[in-house]
């Protein structure tokens, strides 16, 4: 049995890896008509699925960095990352403004979390 687990992999990306009490992740939103808002809401959805599938959950996340195509969404992408993430359970965490794979994406999300 090998010790690296992958859950919805393809050829070129794995939705999430674990290795070693570690998942790995990173989300991209469904929603590609949302504002950063919905987006964002879109996306930790997701990524909570996929946190439960590899044994973990937002309150054992240990690193997130999102990525904004503009920062003039900081505020709004923030007010739902704040309402979902647990209270006493914030990761180390960075935001930074990038130019995304897709125009349509306002935000992204990579992220390291334990697994229980």
């Amino acid at each position: 049995m090998s010790d690296i687990q992958r859950h919805g992999t393809t050829r070129r990306f794995s939705d999430s890896v674990v290795h070693r009490g570690t998942v790995y992740l990173v989300e991209v939103p469904a929603n590609l008509d949302g504002d950063a808002a919905a987006q964002t809401g879109n996306l930790l959805a997701s990524v909570e699925r996929l946190l439960a599938q590899a044994g973990s959950d937002r309150s054992r996340i240990l690193m997130a960095t999102l990525y904004l195509s503009d920062m003039a969404d900081y505020d709004a992408m923030n007010a739902v990352w704040d309402a979902w993430l647990p209270e006493g359970c914030a990761p180390a965490r960075a935001c930074v403004q990038a130019r995304l794979a897709r125009p349509e994406y306002r935000v992204e999300i990579a992220l390291t979390a334990a697994t229980r």
